[in-house]
């Protein structure tokens, strides 16, 4: 019996990551079209620290959910 995720799941992972990924290009590029509203690099540098720090929170969280549902922990409690 196969376990883990299937093609299809690695598929739309896929297109999702690559649909951020080409959002987030064209948010550059349109970005640094717009004259004089430029980003420093050190911008750059915490946008990016912004972006991975709230995708990590996220990960945990969702992570977390996870592993509640899989334990039990948000079933009903036994009436006695």
């Amino acid at each position: 019996m196969k376990t883990g995720p299937g093609k299809s799941t690695w598929v739309a992972v896929g297109a999702a990551v690559a649909a951020v990924l080409a959002l987030g290009v064209i948010i550059a590029v349109v970005w640094t079209t717009l004259g004089d509203s430029g980003i420093s690099a050190a911008g750059w540098i915490a946008m990016g620290l912004g972006i991975v720090a709230t995708l990590g929170l996220g990960s945990g969280l969702m992570a977390l959910v996870f592993f509640s549902s899989k334990r039990g922990y948000d079933d009903p409690g036994s009436r006695r």
